[in-house]
Parts: structure tokens; sequence; C-alpha cells
């Protein structure tokens, strides 16, 4: 197996994410969700929809890591270490990443029960 690594283009993953560099919405990004969803492309329906693949992407992601793992340590020839260390860093940066978005939605939660009305 070739891998070759790209480099990150931060313009790029927000230009997908329908952001500009700064934060802010794209001024056709509505319409082109639109136009996604008309040429058979999904777009996340909700937030709550967004988080369910994005937990399922990485529990995907680790299952595939222990896969891995597990054929290296039986000796599978056609299984590399460096594959095998690169699946378990991917599962791990995404477990990292769901866990601070968790903490992140507690601790935002936290904060508008503790607001006065």
């Amino acid at each position: 197996m070739d891998l070759k690594l790209k480099p990150f283009d931060f313009a790029q993953a927000v230009a997908r994410a329908g952001l500009r560099t700064d934060g802010t919405p794209l001024a056709g990004a509505a319409a082109a969700r639109g136009s996604a969803a008309a040429s058979g492309a999904a777009a996340p329906a909700s937030f709550q929809s967004a988080m369910t693949q994005a937990l399922r992407e990485v529990s995907n992601a680790q299952n595939d890591a222990s896969a891995l793992q597990r054929e290296f340590q039986l000796g599978n020839s056609s299984v590399s270490l460096e594959e095998t260390m690169i699946a378990s860093e991917k599962a791990r940066l995404g477990f990292t990443a769901a866990v601070s978005v968790r903490n992140r939605l507690v601790q935002a939660y936290s904060e508008i029960m503790n607001m006065q009305v």
C-alpha cells in the first residue's frame, strides 16, 4: 500500500464547511447546500445528524485501527507497522476531538443553565 500524506489546506477545509477563513458563512452556502441536496449529495440536516455521523466515523476509525493491530500482532505480512500506527493515531485524534466537542457542549450547557432569567 502506497501511503502519501498531503499537507492540510485550511482554506479548502473551511470552504467545504461553507465558511470563509474568518469563520463567517459564505453568501452562497445555503444555495450550495440546496443544490448539493438536489444533485444527490447528502448535506447534514441538523447538528444532531452531523454529530451522529462524526461519532460513527470515529467509531469506525477505532474499529479499523483495532483490526489492523490484531492483524499485525498475528503476523499478517500484508499489514505494516506504519499503516497500523497511522490508523491508531487517526483513531486517537478523532476520539480526542470528539471528547473536546463533548466537553465544550457540556460547558455551554452549564453556562446556559446558570444564566438568570
